[in-house]
């Protein structure tokens, strides 16, 4: 892999603007228009992955967003494409989702023909919006994912009104929330492990236990007690007769202990007993939620696995099970891109293990010519040849407007230095170090 590539990038906090809101004048009288969420900063991590700071009013805070933008961003300029959320489970982290930090969607997705959006943070949120503040964070995930997030990413990065989303254990159960409460929100909606009722007897106890475990927070916050309301008005069960026309997925194992998992010694039994009950309860509640959709005449796909606990291995298997369906809900092609190295450039893919299959054909630039690959670019120009671009130069390099920007084309390979690497461009060269690109513009 390329030296300047994303296990060695920093992922340090970054700064950014304020939002303002804008006035509409209606019948002579100031109406203030609710404000607008804003980027406040942007970090291309590599040449198709990128990380947003994005002031969100609903929140009152700044929420990173990752995108894996999709096959054709470079070589269709001009083009929209779907967008799949991917959403976390209960640990949900601060600084990347579990999607690419446990799972391997970047790799999984890097030739598919959508962006793919990374909600990051959120831990037991169930992205939804609360009552109260709990552990100094307003959580109002679900304004935010269904109203701020979609016009900003269609004005700025190019996505279509055409989304799916998928999620696993937490966010499971919240695909189905948001795809039920939000009509037209996705064409698609997929639970992995999710808890898809949430007032059975027993689950808001549950809930509760589970997000108490994982960060202290306080059911009762988010809906209030189990006797309210709230809890109805979230319920995927409840609520199921709004995912007509939804191209639905839902996929759970039985809580005993299968391939992925380490065994403890007993037939059937894991090392991980939380993993083990909390599968018990979502595989039940999925049997729940399916009866009730079958019984409405809502047509679903059900994968109900013989074995497998509550854990990320099993829910990366699923999210590649589910993709030949999801990419039908939104209009894509679910196969390979056909696509092949020639010319110049075929020997240079062919000596950079790092750079993986093509996921586009060569196509023509000003002044030269690139290929995309699953793990970067490789740029010709009769100036300077073939050379790849990759890792966090390359995404320094993306983030400069590449070929077309103030660097111009490659004129050498990356080449390690003392502590990282550098690559030499027509204009100037980026150096890799510290876990931070930085790029030297002549």
């Amino acid at each position: 892999m390329a030296c300047g590539g994303w296990g060695r990038r920093g992922r340090g906090g970054l700064i950014a603007l304020a939002v303002a809101a804008s006035v509409l004048v209606t019948g002579g009288a100031a109406v203030a228009e609710p404000a607008a969420p804003a980027v406040r900063n942007v970090v291309w991590l590599s040449d198709r992955r990128v990380a947003l700071w994005v002031d969100s009013p609903a929140m009152g805070d700044r929420v990173q967003v990752q995108l894996l933008l999709a096959r054709d961003w470079n070589l269709q300029p001009d083009s929209r494409f779907p967008a799949l959320f991917l959403l976390d489970g209960r640990w949900a982290g601060d600084d990347e989702s579990g999607w690419t930090k446990t799972a391997g969607a970047q790799k999984f997705y890097a030739d598919k023909n959508i962006t793919v959006v990374l909600p990051v943070g959120g831990q037991s949120s169930w992205y939804t919006n609360w009552r109260r503040p709990d552990r100094g964070k307003t959580y109002r995930w679900e304004t935010f994912l269904t109203k701020e997030l979609p016009p900003l990413l269609e004005r700025s990065w190019r996505t279509s009104g055409v989304r799916g989303i998928l999620g696993a254990s937490m966010g499971g159960s919240a695909a189905m929330t948001l795809a039920s409460r939000n009509p037209g929100f996705v064409r698609f909606a997929g639970s992995l492990s999710g808890v898809l009722t949430t007032t059975t007897l027993g689950m808001p106890q549950a809930i509760r236990y589970t997000m108490g475990e994982a960060g202290g927070y306080d059911s009762e916050n988010m809906w209030g007690p189990a006797t309210d309301g709230e809890w109805a008005a979230h319920d995927p069960y409840a609520l199921a007769e709004r995912l007509k026309g939804v191209s639905l997925y839902v996929s759970s194992g039985s809580g005993l202990a299968g391939r992925r998992d380490i065994p403890h010694g007993i037939p059937g039994v894991s090392t991980d007993w939380t993993g083990m009950a909390l599968e018990v309860l979502a595989r039940f509640s999925a049997q729940l939620f399916v009866a009730k959709l079958n019984k409405l005449s809502i047509p679903i796909q059900v994968n109900y696995r013989p074995s497998g606990t509550h854990s990320w291995p099993y829910w990366d298997f699923e999210m590649r099970q589910s993709w030949p369906q999801a990419a039908t809900a939104l209009g894509v092609d679910a196969g390979a891109p056909d696509c092949a190295a020639a010319g110049a450039i075929a020997p240079v893919a062919q000596s950079k293990d790092w750079l993986g299959g093509c996921v586009t054909r060569e196509f023509a630039l000003a002044g030269g010519a690139a290929q995309d690959f699953r793990g970067g670019r490789v740029f010709w120009s009769a100036a300077g040849g073939a050379h790849a671009v990759g890792g966090s130069i390359g995404g320094a390099y993306q983030g400069a407007a590449g070929s077309g920007g103030t660097l111009g084309f490659p004129i050498s390979d990356e080449t390690p230095i003392p502590g990282g690497a550098r690559q030499d461009f027509q204009r100037g060269y980026i150096l890799f170090r510290e876990g931070k690109a930085e790029i030297h513009a002549s």
